[in-house]
């Protein structure tokens, strides 16, 4: 007689593997501090001695909101102008422009899409230094760049990207520092702050419960916390499929504001610093128009909203807290996927790697 195969309820949990991966990262980021550091500051000094003018950053995705927090970075860390780059111009209009004296930076998880590639090797023939950043270092886009920055964030199985986010934030900032010399000494306190949010999931387990039956969310930001929000609105909007929009608080204002009333789920990323100083107005205004305002950030910005989260973001520089700000959200895309009934670990009609061109 042949057994009956007992299920495994740990196989058969709809986004275990997300869940998994989440609670990886502080590993992780320990991993890129204690063994990725030293090759991260040897790229950053051979970079630095070319002394580029200009950086232009390109990317896709989530990937894409890392790079734009490199952009915040190194314009105001190490005071490069940035720019965003539109790969379209190069695969498929053709452009070659002259690019001598830029550093551009492709950030990509599996460094296996057919534009990245294309347009960095572009970017290259064109005379650019060119550095690619990704959880591959056997990847294409390892391959035709000059530099090449492995996150050490190990694989990565759900669609939707958590370690490699996190890892690609921590790798950024240390080669930024770099850049100047730095060793990036600021972020060794970033693991086991991140272990202390992943503790919380009951608290984001809560906070679920509120946009279950969400027909659309805002999410808002400013300065460093912006990627932050843009990441959140595709965590979302890839796993649960609510539509997710995601504004700089200064872009809210002119005009999408509208939209806001007192049965619009609004989630306000408040970081410690100057962007979330500048964050102010808008959080103002959005009391004003009697917003379901959820804050994640600050102690007190939480108390006077709505409901909210706290971040142990105290005695971590501004231009860190990034790192720790998606945590709580990206547990908050899963709780809520899962109270909507549907699977965080696979997304319909994406694939890992996509292979735009």
């Amino acid at each position: 007689m042949t057994a009956t195969p007992v299920p495994d309820p740990q196989r058969e949990r709809p986004g275990r593997i997300m869940s998994r991966e989440m609670a990886e990262q502080p590993a992780v980021l320990r991993r890129i501090l204690d063994t990725g550091a030293p090759a991260v500051q040897r790229v950053a000094e051979r970079i630095a001695a070319r002394r580029p003018r200009f950086v232009l950053l390109t990317a896709r995705g989530t990937s894409d909101n890392a790079a734009l927090y490199a952009k915040y970075l190194l314009e105001i860390r190490r005071g490069l102008p940035c720019g965003l780059t539109s790969m379209s111009t190069t695969t498929a209009y053709g452009a070659r422009p002259d690019l001598r004296d830029v550093l551009v930076i492709t950030v990509s998880q599996s460094g296996g899409s057919p534009d990245l590639v294309a347009s960095t090797r572009a970017a290259r023939e064109a005379g650019a230094l060119t550095l690619a950043v990704t959880n591959n270092p056997d990847s294409a886009l390892a391959a035709v760049s000059e530099f090449h920055l492995d996150v050490l964030a190990g694989p990565e199985r759900a669609l939707p990207a958590t370690k490699t986010y996190t890892a690609s934030l921590l790798t950024l900032y240390l080669f930024v520092e770099g850049l100047a010399g730095a060793d990036g000494g600021a972020a060794l306190p970033l693991p086991e702050l991140a272990a202390r949010l992943l503790d919380r999931q009951a608290e984001v387990r809560a906070l679920a419960a509120r946009y279950r039956f969400a027909e659309r969310m805002v999410i808002t930001s400013r300065g460093y916390g912006y990627p932050t929000a843009k990441e959140a609105a595709l965590k979302l909007m890839e796993t649960s499929y609510i539509p997710a929009l995601s504004y700089s608080g200064a872009d809210l204002l002119h005009g999408p504001l509208a939209m806001v009333d007192n049965i619009s789920p609004v989630i306000a990323v408040v970081t410690a610093g100057k962007g979330g100083e500048a964050l102010q107005p808008v959080l103002d205004r959005l009391r004003g128009r009697g917003a379901d305002l959820v804050v994640v950030g600050p102690r007190a910005q939480v108390e006077a909203a709505s409901a909210g989260f706290v971040l142990p973001t105290e005695d971590v520089p501004e231009e860190l807290q990034p790192v720790l700000e998606i945590i709580p959200l990206q547990l908050l895309a899963h709780e809520v996927t899962l109270a909507r009934g549907q699977d965080p670990d696979a997304p319909r009609a994406l694939a890992k790697v996509t292979e735009t061109r």
